[in-house]
């Protein structure tokens, strides 16, 4: 089987070097509010009682908030002419 939502975020964790509190901001970034709790849910282990699956709209939403967090917010296109 392929890598899970899980996998991909605790990747994206270590690859970025972030720690809890730096994903909690970057979610907040897309006015996705989580607390580092319901977070560690998501790095556990999958028979451990308290894990929880990692949906598509939090890993894509996480995605996002990367995005404004690496690269800034999005400047507004100026109209031509």
């Amino acid at each position: 089987m392929g890598l899970t939502n899980n996998d991909i975020l605790k990747k994206l964790r270590v690859a970025l070097k972030m720690r809890d509190d730096d994903i909690v901001k970057v979610l907040s970034l897309v006015d996705f509010e989580i607390t580092k709790s319901e977070l560690g849910a998501f790095f556990r282990s999958v028979d451990h009682p308290k894990y929880m699956e990692c949906h598509d709209q939090i890993l894509r939403k996480f995605l996002n908030g990367l995005i404004i967090y690496k690269r800034g917010p999005r400047e507004e296109r100026k109209p031509k002419g």
